[in-house]
């Protein structure tokens, strides 16, 4: 039975590790308080029991400050590991602001806000020659999406011309790193869908779905956004996904957020 080692069993990961069930792999999970399906990141003998009886390995755990707390911990042990197959769920903030112009896995990094994502990004290419990095955008599916926002009544609309972000539907992520464990060369890889737009095009479908009027066009000002939502707008670029196409044959059941909107709904 193929076995997959989760650190992190967050949003994204979880939904990875449901579809793996369901074909039958063994999964473990590390979360910071152990549950039914998962160990505690800080039982180090579980830990490294399971590094090295998993023959893949997935981390989805972001910096905490300036430092990859997996790889701080355990990145020796991941590096000795028998396993296969290595990922690691990475982000395409890497990339920094493109001023709207398109960025691939060749694209320079490290030049934005997320500079400590953009050295662990580096820190777990070395790690292994077979690891594989899946760049991800701004991450929607259900119960995370515009239209829980809308119906929250924390949707905004920004002024901000020309502004526009790249996205990609859950499962359409869980679907590139399933197609990366199949065939595919270790590497970078965008996962990401096929149409970078406003996030205002985003707000409105998702008001129109639910039959809803727009929010009021405001600036950043107005807004009153949190630094995390400020820094969001901060940057623009669109994320090409070329790559993951040629060589993991993946092709993203949701291509634009048009799609992906009707399914969460």
């Amino acid at each position: 039975m193929p076995h997959m080692l989760i650190f992190g069993m967050g949003y994204t990961a979880s939904r990875l590790a449901m579809r793996l069930r369901e074909a039958g792999w063994q999964v473990t999970g590390t979360r910071r308080t152990a549950d039914g399906h998962s160990i505690a990141f800080d039982d180090e003998r579980a830990v490294r029991a399971a590094i090295a009886g998993a023959n893949h390995i997935l981390s989805s755990v972001p910096p905490e400050g300036d430092a990859d707390p997996v790889l701080t911990r355990y990145g020796a042990a991941i590096a000795a590991a028998p396993a296969v197959w290595t990922g690691y769920l990475s982000s395409t903030g890497v990339y920094g602001d493109a001023a709207g112009a398109w960025v691939d896995e060749a694209s320079p990094v490290g030049q934005g806000r997320r500079t400590a994502r953009a050295a662990a990004d580096a820190d777990w290419g070395a790690l292994r020659p077979d690891m594989r990095r899946f760049r991800l955008p701004g991450i929607y599916g259900p119960g995370r999406s515009a239209l829980d926002r809308v119906r929250a009544g924390k949707a905004h609309r920004i002024a901000l011309a020309g502004q526009l972000f790249s996205r990609a539907h859950v499962d359409d992520i869980v679907a590139g790193v399933i197609a990366s464990i199949r065939a595919g060369p270790p590497g970078v890889y965008n996962l990401a869908d096929d149409l970078p737009c406003a996030q205002n095009d985003v707000i409105e479908a998702a008001c129109d779905l639910l039959g809803q009027s727009w929010p009021p066009l405001q600036t950043m000002e107005e807004a009153a956004l949190s630094p995390m939502a400020r820094g969001f707008y901060a940057e623009n670029r669109r994320v090409a996904n070329g790559r993951a196409k040629r060589l993991l044959g993946w092709v993203p059941r949701y291509p634009t957020y048009r799609e992906g909107l009707r399914a969460c709904l």
